[in-house]
């Protein structure tokens, strides 16, 4: 812009570049316009930018698979509860939040004690597997929160279970740990489901007894099972026993049956056929000398 004194400024109070500006068009005083305001302009683009840059994590959010979002909205009455946003990129406007939850089959790991019937500590190593309910995951955030596993998971199985161990003998835990995790489960799963999860298995990693009750409980199953290899040898005795007897008594029933019919006369006629046999043979070396009182032939080898 051109320096104009008092003296010098025209009378009706217009530059000779604003008297050029009224005589143009339109298009042209909106560009003269633009280019008077270019440093603002620039300054307006530029702040866009940055909070579109800044932002863009939290409006433009990817849902990824086997997840569902639950939608805060700070301005239409908060949690919404009756619709999950499914998987996908999603539109979230900055004054609203969304909520990720993951609906796949999770596993969480614990450690837990608990006392038996004699009070004595059993240490459990715990594998959780679970699942939030899909059509109540908006009342899940609503009411519990994303933290539900430490606020409802693991703290049912361990109620749970110390209640199922309390009434148990330590022998009986230690023999019997998946009817005990059974029970467990079936109990859990009820408890489970009035918080919006689903408990799919309780699986016992490991049990860890005092030292010195571990040595009597195996002590205690080595002589169980000596007692049944013992039982198990003593049948095997017995059937062999009666197998060796009914053998026995077939072979005297049979002894007597052929005792009855081998008369003289037979035994005599069976040792001339047996002699005729033996002379026919080419090999024959034999010699047969007399008859003896019986009426057998007698058989004696070359000299």
């Amino acid at each position: 812009m051109s320096n104009y004194d008092a003296d010098t400024y025209p009378a009706d109070g217009l530059l000779p570049e604003e008297e050029d500006l009224r005589d143009a068009g339109p298009l042209t005083r909106a560009w003269a316009f633009v280019r008077g305001q270019s440093n603002r302009v620039l300054l307006f683009a530029g702040v866009l930018l940055f909070l579109l840059v800044y932002f863009w994590p939290s409006i433009f959010v990817t849902i990824e698979s086997g997840q569902v979002g639950v939608m805060y909205r700070r301005f239409a009455g908060g949690t919404v509860t009756d619709r999950l946003l499914g998987e996908g990129l999603r539109f979230v406007p900055p004054w609203d939040k969304l909520f990720i939850y993951n609906v796949r089959l999770q596993e969480v790991r614990h450690s837990m004690t608990a006392l038996s019937q004699e009070g004595l500590e059993v240490k459990f190593d715990l594998s959780i597997r679970y699942r939030p309910e899909l059509e109540l995951v908006g009342l899940l955030h609503q009411k519990v929160g994303p933290d539900y596993p430490e606020k409802v998971v693991v703290p049912e199985v361990e109620s749970a279970l110390r209640g199922i161990v309390g009434a148990q003998m330590l022998d009986t835990i230690y023999t019997t740990s998946q009817d005990v995790v059974q029970r467990v489960v079936n109990e859990v799963m009820e408890q489970a489901s009035r918080n919006y999860v689903h408990i799919d298995e309780v699986v016992v990693r490991a049990i860890e007894l005092p030292q010195a009750v571990r040595e009597r409980i195996e002590a205690k199953m080595v002589e169980k099972e000596t007692a049944e290899s013992y039982e198990f040898r003593l049948q095997i005795a017995t059937a062999e026993a009666e197998r060796q007897r009914i053998e026995a008594g077939g072979k005297a029933v049979y002894n007597n049956l052929i005792g009855a019919s081998l008369t003289p006369s037979v035994m005599q006629w069976e040792a001339l056929q047996a002699t005729k046999e033996l002379a026919k043979s080419p090999n024959a070396k034999t010699i047969i000398i007399g008859r003896t009182g019986d009426g057998l032939p007698i058989i004696l080898p070359p000299q």
